[in-house]
């Protein structure tokens, strides 16, 4: 019904115009210093990620691209000691091991293992999860002065207009006003804007803030768990491997937090 770039404007666009108000108001706080940096979170965190994640589960599997975003805390490390001032820590390294580890061991030992994908739209999947890495560090490093929300809201405002423009070039109205189920689409591309990109990128941005970019990056190791429970829930049995990859982790992200590092804001 709706293209994926057209879902990833619409949850970029969605957030921006419910939270445009709360930008209003953080405008005058903001630093002049801070407006590169604030640009740079906005297109590594909200902006890139959603189109390339998009358009990648085009042609590659969940599994693949769920594998891919834990990739995430991996890049996050090793950006962190090249180009953002994080020191070397051996207990921030095991904890990212053990938990892509574990993240991987849960989605290739799921029933929904294929990792099958065209090789092109895997490296966007990889981009993605680079840019997620440099959103992180940027936010540490740079920008924990401003509040979570505060960042989220400004970064997605900033966004909006462009991606809303976009969408208007498309078919998006067309689609809006004679596709059936369009309108009940909509309505829950909203609550995954709102929800699911909105709210979470705040808990991330707050993690980050209170810890380290390394420690919020890991969250992307709870979404096979996430899946976990919801399976577990619904009827599935836990086997060995559900058992394995939840230990490892939580192994890691405590190894993580246990070796957090924090440089001084310039």
């Amino acid at each position: 019904m709706y293209s994926s770039e057209q879902v990833a404007c619409l949850r970029i666009g969605l957030a921006a115009v419910l939270f445009f108000p709360i930008f209003l108001r953080y405008l005058n706080k903001i630093k002049r210093s801070q407006v590169k940096y604030i640009l740079l979170v906005a297109l590594t965190g909200s902006g890139l990620p959603a189109f390339l994640f998009a358009f990648a589960q085009t042609e590659i599997s969940s599994s693949l691209a769920g594998i891919l975003n834990s990739l995430t805390p991996l890049f996050t490390f090793i950006l962190g000691l090249l180009f953002f001032g994080q020191s070397f820590l051996w207990r921030s390294l095991v904890g990212v091991i053990l938990g892509l580890s574990g993240a991987v061991l849960l989605v290739i030992m799921s029933g929904q293992s294929s990792l099958e994908g065209n090789l092109f739209y895997t490296l966007l999947a990889v981009i993605a999860a680079i840019s997620y890495a440099v959103s992180g560090n940027t936010v540490h490093r740079y920008l924990r002065s401003m509040t979570a929300f505060g960042l989220n809201a400004t970064t997605f405002s900033l966004l909006g207009p462009f991606v809303i423009i976009y969408l208007l070039q498309t078919d998006f109205v067309n689609t809006l006003q004679t596709a059936e189920g369009a309108w009940e689409a909509l309505g829950y591309i909203a609550i995954l804007s709102w929800v699911g990109t909105f709210a979470a990128t705040v808990l991330f941005f707050q993690l980050v803030q209170w810890n380290d970019a390394v420690f919020g990056s890991s969250v992307a190791y709870l979404i096979p768990i996430v899946a976990l429970m919801w399976g577990f829930w619904d009827g599935e049995v836990l086997a060995w491997y559900h058992l394995t990859g939840l230990a490892l982790i939580i192994s890691g992200v405590y190894a993580i937090r246990q070796g957090k590092s924090t440089p001084s804001e310039n």
